[in-house]
């Protein structure tokens, strides 16, 4: 796999935010799949067959498309006016318009039932910076990513356990933590910690770590950086990249599309790619609001992260 995008301004921009996680796999019934079909798209290929698809005409005949989001800040949630907002409904919004569509209506679940939802045709599209992997890529088509994160731990102010890797919390008998579907649960499982400790979301470890009932919550640098601003309780550890049998565990993030809309996630794809253009200097605008910068600008291509 190719080398990430190495970060060429040596700084971070702006707020911080939420989390990452793994693969919930869900069950959706098939009467639910025919009843939410997205009109004009009668036709359901076999599982696991690619076609080129005609999504994207319908949505530009209807003037909107729907979106899927896990109600996690920054990567994308509902803000107070009703509308999507945050890192990755901003980039698909802007997309979206070039592409002829001007509406984005997002659609809330929790973040393991995105991939069940998007073959249930619930919304149109996943936009939750959901990581590529090759598990995910056997069920949806991932555009190329727009952002690779590295992890870091909620931990007791000061971090008394002087915690820095996974290897860390397995080699001192440490008691972890992560977030549902989190992907830091499978890079933990690789490191030899078999009990971790599954909490709703970033919140709820910071207050676990306070208390004392685990000794660390692991979840992405801007999780956790975002988890304990202000606190007087715990900090956050240096950002590190994750290992799974001793190779990086790249945690890039990407839109999802379903597998019969091929030709929709390529176009998709070719006007991301144009964001990216000029040291991502029209990608960086969309998103620093959100607390990304070029430290989590990337080159790798999802062909790359779903090779594995």
């Amino acid at each position: 796999m190719a080398r990430p995008h190495a970060n060429r301004s040596g700084t971070d921009n702006g707020p911080r935010g939420l989390s990452r996680r793994s693969l919930l796999a869900g069950a959706v019934s098939l009467g639910a799949a025919g009843s939410l079909g997205v009109a004009g798209c009668s036709r359901v290929p076999e599982e696991g067959k690619v076609l080129g698809g005609s999504l994207l005409d319908t949505l530009r005949d209807q003037g909107s498309v729907k979106i899927g989001i896990a109600s996690e800040p920054p990567f994308g949630y509902v803000g107070d006016d009703g509308q999507a907002t945050g890192e990755a409904p901003a980039i698909a919004e802007v997309i979206f318009k070039r592409l002829g569509i001007d509406e984005v209506l997002p659609v809330p679940v929790d973040f393991g039932a995105l991939i069940p939802g998007l073959k249930a045709r619930q919304f149109d599209v996943v936009s939750a910076g959901m990581y590529i992997n090759p598990d995910r890529c056997a069920q949806v088509l991932f555009s190329d990513p727009d952002y690779l994160m590295l992890d870091a731990f909620i931990v007791k102010k000061g971090n008394p356990h002087g915690i820095k890797t996974y290897e860390d919390v397995k080699k001192k008998g440490l008691k972890l933590a992560s977030g549902k579907a989190y992907a830091q649960i499978d890079y933990a499982k690789a490191a030899g910690i078999s009990n971790v400790l599954i909490l709703p979301d970033q919140v709820a470890g910071l207050d676990a770590v306070a208390q004392g009932r685990v000794d660390a919550f692991a979840g992405t640098r801007i999780t956790v950086k975002d988890a304990v601003q202000g606190s007087n309780r715990a900090s956050a550890t240096e950002p590190f990249q994750p290992k799974m049998d001793g190779k990086p565990a790249y945690g890039a993030g990407g839109f999802a599309f379903r597998l019969s809309e091929q030709n929709f996630r390529d176009e998709f794809n070719k006007e991301l790619l144009k964001l990216k253009e000029n040291n991502y200097k029209e990608l960086l605008k969309i998103v620093s609001p959100f607390g990304f910068g070029m430290t989590e600008m990337t080159d790798l291509t999802a062909k790359e992260l779903c090779a594995g």
